[in-house]
């Protein structure tokens, strides 16, 4: 067996022109640009990057975000669609790999949205996408739930890649279920989140990504959305939540080893490429002391159960015995998905 791959992976730290889908699509194109310009192969971004994340649900009511709702539904993606292809060609003109969050916007019901990661080859072309299994929190009010369908590993040139979203990356099943598939590198987008006091989002974003590459001997690689003046202005009803929104730490993308520690100093709130080089080779020694996906686990007393079918809503039965979805799956068979056997 030859040696694993190495390449450089950068992790973008940015904010997204705010509801504005159009004008953040092409501010996604020149930062992989100058991603590629310096040396990534793999270039992430932020959770839901485009076009921006429902703050209001964390600072008024449900009824006072109905408005900001409408107006993120509007500047949502369809996938396929005219953004997607944006961001394929310019992965496919600079030869990258591109991770990048999205609001999807969901193909049959008005108003649905789905927190979603679009991968994306250095050919251009769309490799899948995973939608946010559980939104968290206040975040009920936004998306709608993804399945099992999307919680899968890319088998790519620059090693298996897996993707999970913000709190996802605190979900240890889901964690477990990319790395009995092989993942050696992990995605972990988020966006920058100031609201709760007492409460360090750098820090606890370190917490967990350090946890998954130790405990998965993987590299990960975070990238998290700053937060801009744009924003802040766009929901600043009062000096309170003026403040909540500029005041605390709420940020940080870097890029983390396969024994749980940063490769590089990473970047905290401002804007920016953190860049490092990887090395897949590294992610070998450290089995030797835990592989919780071979011999340090018992699968004789341990059983995951992962229901990887896709969801739809309706079955129609036209005739006795006839019966199909009203609704059909999306295609969730890829040459890309690496399963456990």
């Amino acid at each position: 067996m030859n040696e694993l791959p190495k390449f450089r992976a950068a992790a973008v730290q940015a904010a997204p022109c705010f509801l504005d889908c159009d004008a953040t699509v092409r501010k996604a194109c020149r930062l992989i640009q100058e991603a590629a310009e310096g040396g990534a192969q793999l270039v992430v971004f932020p959770e839901v990057f485009v076009a921006g994340y429902p703050y209001w649900n964390w600072t008024g009511n449900p009824f006072q975000g109905s408005p900001w709702y409408r107006k993120l539904y509007l500047n949502s993606v369809e996938v396929p669609g005219k953004h997607v292809d944006a961001l394929c060609e310019a992965a496919r003109a600079t030869g990258t790999y591109v991770v990048i969050g999205i609001n999807e916007r969901g193909p049959k019901s008005l108003g649905v949205i789905y927190n979603t990661n679009l991968v994306i080859g250095p050919d251009g072309k769309l490799l899948g996408k995973h939608r946010k299994l559980v939104p968290t929190f206040a975040e009920k009010l936004t998306w709608t739930s993804g399945d099992g369908s999307t919680l899968k590993v890319y088998d790519t040139k620059i090693g298996r890649l897996g993707v999970l979203a913000c709190g996802e990356n605190t979900n240890t099943l889901a964690r477990y279920t990319l790395l009995a598939q092989g993942e050696l590198v992990h995605v972990a987008n988020y966006i920058g989140f100031p609201f709760v006091e007492n409460y360090d989002m750098p820090e606890a974003i370190k917490i967990r990504a350090g946890a998954h590459s130790f405990e998965g001997k993987v590299f990960t690689i975070v990238s998290c959305s700053a937060m801009s003046e744009e924003i802040i202005d766009a929901l600043s009803d009062s000096d309170h939540t003026r403040e909540m929104l500029s005041g605390r730490p709420n940020a940080i993308s870097g890029i983390f080893g396969p024994d749980g520690r940063l490769v590089t100093e990473p970047l905290i709130d401002v804007e920016g490429i953190v860049y490092a080089d990887i090395d897949l080779n590294l992610c070998i020694e450290p089995k030797q002391y835990h592989d919780i996906i071979g011999h340090y686990n018992r699968f004789d007393i341990f059983n995951l159960q992962v229901n990887r079918r896709a969801q739809s809503t309706l079955s129609c039965q036209d005739s006795l015995g006839d019966s199909e979805p009203a609704e059909r799956p999306e295609d969730q068979s890829s040459t890309h998905a690496q399963c456990p056997e």
